[in-house]
C-alpha cells in the first residue's frame, strides 16, 4: 500500500489534487465557523447550484476555461442573495431555496436541449458530486485556484476582528458604526470563490458539507471563535488529505469519500464533546 501510494505522489496530477484539496478545505473551513454561527450554513448549498447552472451555460457555449463564466456568475449571485436575503418580504433561506432550485433545473435542461456531449449523465454526474478521477485538474486550474484561496485567507486574516463582530452581535457592531453591509458583501463574495474552486474537486452538491462539518465538529471540542476557527480549519485539512489518498488507493470518488471523513470527524468531536 505504500509503495502504491509513493507511486500516486510522484506524478504532477496528483500533487496538484492534493493542493486544491487542501486549499478548498482550508477556505471552506475558515468560513464555516462565521456561517454556521450566523445560521447562513445553506448559502452554500445554494450558490453551488448557481454555480451548476454556470458550468452548464460554459459547456453549451464552447467555453474552454469555465471558470471565467462559473466566477462572476457565483459572486454575483451571492451579491443577490445577501440583498435579498436582507427584504422583508423575501427571507434569507427562501431567496436561497428560490434561486438554487431555479438555476439546478436551468443548467441541466441547458446541457439535455443545447448540449452536444456523449456522455451527458456522466458530466453531470462529475459536476455534481465531483470527480471520479483526480486527473481532470490541470495547472491553469491549480493556479487560479491558489490566487483564489490566497485572496479568501488573506481576506479573512485581514477582516478578523470585523468578522468576530458581525458574526456575535451584528446589531452592536452596526450601532459601533461598523459599515456591517459591506463586510457581509465580502463575506459572501468569499464563499462564493470557494465555490468555485472546490467545483472541480468535490462537485456542487457536496461543497456545503466542506463549510459545515467541520465547523460543527470544532464546536463540540472547542469553546471561543478562535479555537473553533483554528480547530475547524486543522479537521477539514486532515480530513481532505485522508480521503483523497484513501480514493486513490481505494479507487473511490474524491468528494464523496472527503465528505464522509468530514461526517466520521463530527461524529467523533460529538462524542469527545460529550
Amino acid at each position: 500500500m505504500l509503495q502504491t501510494l509513493a507511486t500516486y505522489l510522484s506524478y504532477p496530477f496528483v500533487i496538484y489534487a492534493l493542493i486544491v484539496g487542501v486549499l478548498v478545505a482550508l477556505c471552506s473551513s475558515l468560513l464555516g465557523t462565521t456561517l454556521v454561527m450566523k445560521r447562513l450554513s445553506y448559502i452554500g448549498d445554494g450558490l453551488s447550484h448557481v454555480a451548476f447552472g454556470a458550468y452548464a451555460v460554459a459547456a453549451v457555449a464552447g467555453v474552454t476555461q469555465n471558470m471565467l463564466v462559473i466566477a462572476p456568475v457565483t459572486t454575483i449571485a451571492a451579491v443577490l442573495l445577501l440583498r435579498r436575503g436582507q427584504d422583508a418580504r423575501v427571507h434569507g433561506d427562501a431567496a436561497i431555496a428560490m434561486m438554487s432550485v431555479t438555476a439546478l433545473a436551468a443548467g441541466y435542461l441547458l446541457m439535455n436541449v443545447f448540449g452536444t456531449s456523449s456522455n451527458l449523465s456522466g458530466d453531470v454526474c462529475s459536476t455534481l458530486f465531483g470527480s471520479t478521477s483526480i486527473l481532470t485538474l490541470t495547472q491553469t486550474e491549480v493556479l487560479v485556484c491558489a490566487v483564489m484561496s490566497a485572496l479568501v485567507v488573506g481576506g479573512f486574516v485581514l477582516l478578523y476582528n470585523r468578522i468576530f463582530a458581525i458574526t456575535f452581535d451584528e446589531g452592536f457592531a452596526q450601532a459601533c458604526g461598523l459599515p456591517v453591509g459591506r463586510y457581509d458583501l465580502v463575506l459572501a463574495i468569499m464563499i462564493a470563490f470557494v465555490i468555485v474552486v472546490g467545483m472541480s474537486l468535490v462537485g456542487a452538491l457536496l461543497l456545503s458539507a466542506l463549510v459545515v462539518f467541520p465547523a460543527l465538529a470544532a464546536m463540540r471540542v472547542c469553546r471561543t471563535f478562535k479555537s473553533v476557527t483554528v480547530c475547524s480549519a486543522a479537521i477539514a485539512v486532515v480530513c481532505a488529505l485522508l480521503g483523497m489518498l484513501v480514493s486513490m488507493l481505494a479507487n473511490t470518488p474524491v468528494g464523496s469519500t472527503i465528505v464522509v471523513f468530514d461526517a466520521a470527524a463530527f461524529v467523533l468531536a460529538s462524542l469527545i464533546g460529550r
